[in-house]
């Protein structure tokens, strides 16, 4: 069902006019239409699913070790499943070596390698590195977690043994289409990788030159390496954030202008709007799919989205969204009046983007134009 590519390395890094009605139409005949030649990748079309944080420590890691690793996904594993390929950000280390970060961090993740079961089982193909807990343990935890993944066939992008390796990009393939990512974090910047140290692939939010070189940069090399879309992955800005600040639209917009085709955002715990910038998707924020966390009574991180976007070659032609329900470590579909306000939330969030959400059963769906 799906094809896990190789991981590659690169350095650090309208207005409607009228027109007079012709007499064809005058007399209802239909005018005369030229064919037009389909391009190559126009018809081939794959479905890639995008989450955001997926945290299977603390009481999570208890959890998947009592009930099994398909607990979790809840009525979600089909759909996952069925993807042909499903991206996600791993919000924690799966390991046992390590010791706690110094100075001393609010949370600490970290779940048992038995645990990586549960992204086997549900088909994930890619989780980005590049976070603010992938050094919870520091470089000996980051590095098993990394073994883990390679043993299991789990591409992986954002962090590694040092600046190189944490800058590296990986390839995915499915039906013929290839999907470049890249990704980074713009926290912590202690977690940062250099020449000689183990971390994450750190930049700080600017479009001010050398440091968004290092983006551009980067999406040339995916580019070059054969990506026919290329996906930016990277965890960033504050917790409980709904809208993005000016200066975070001002970042993601210059990445899409300088070649990504999709922006896979997340940090936030909860989802932000969708914004089609160029044709281009921008999600701002993917949230969370799998947790433990406290619920805030007001920003409702229990209430969630799954990411499905239909691609060609060409680009993004439709995102369908899937509100989900976290409750007790297992995600499954929303219903009823939690349904009603994941979609009223999306909606306003999104509307304020120039972007039309409508509902179609029990999914969301944005055209992309």
């Amino acid at each position: 069902m799906k094809r896990l590519a190789f991981l590659f390395l690169v350095l650090l890094t309208s207005g409607c006019a009228t027109s007079p009605v012709s007499p064809l139409e005058e007399l209802a005949v239909p005018s005369p239409v030229t064919p037009q030649p389909t391009l190559e990748g126009d018809t081939e079309e794959i479905t890639l699913a995008l989450a955001g944080d997926v945290m299977l420590g603390r009481w999570v890691n208890e959890i998947i070790l009592k009930f099994g690793p398909l607990y979790p996904w809840g009525d979600l594993l089909a759909l996952v499943q069925s993807a042909d390929l499903f991206l996600i950000n791993l919000e924690c280390v799966i390991a046992e070596s390590g010791e706690p970060f110094r100075p001393p961090r609010v949370f600490y993740f970290r779940a048992d390698p038995k645990v990586i079961e549960a992204l086997t089982a549900a088909g994930v193909d890619y989780v980005t590195l590049s976070n603010n807990h992938a050094m919870d343990y520091q470089s000996p935890a980051l590095l098993e977690t990394i073994h883990h993944l390679d043993e299991h066939g789990i591409a992986y992008a954002g962090a590694g043994r040092n600046l190189e390796a944490a800058s590296q990009f990986t390839l995915l393939e499915a039906k013929g289409i290839t999907i470049g990512v890249i990704a980074f974090t713009d926290h912590f910047r202690e977690y940062a990788a250099t020449e000689n140290k183990a971390g994450t692939n750190v930049i700080p939010i600017t479009v001010d030159e050398p440091y968004f070189n290092r983006v551009r940069q980067s999406i040339e090399k995916v580019r070059e390496a054969g990506a026919d879309l290329v996906v930016f992955s990277i965890h960033w800005g504050p917790n409980m954030r709904q809208i993005p600040t000016t200066e975070f639209k001002e970042f993601a917009r210059e990445v899409m202008d300088a070649g990504a085709d999709i922006f896979h955002g997340h940090s936030a715990h909860v989802f932000q709007g969708i914004e089609i910038y160029n044709g281009k998707v921008i999600l701002y924020d993917t949230g969370d799919l799998i947790d433990d966390y406290a619920v805030d009574e007001v920003l409702r991180n229990d209430q969630q989205l799954l990411f499905l976007l239909t691609v060609t070659k060409r680009g993004v032609k439709k995102i369908e969204l899937v509100p989900v329900m976290i409750r007790l470590a297992q995600t499954n579909q929303a219903h009823g009046a939690d349904f009603d306000q994941i979609h009223a939330r999306m909606q306003e969030l999104s509307a304020a983007m120039g972007t039309e959400v409508r509902r179609e059963g029990n999914r969301l769906v944005i055209e992309v134009r």
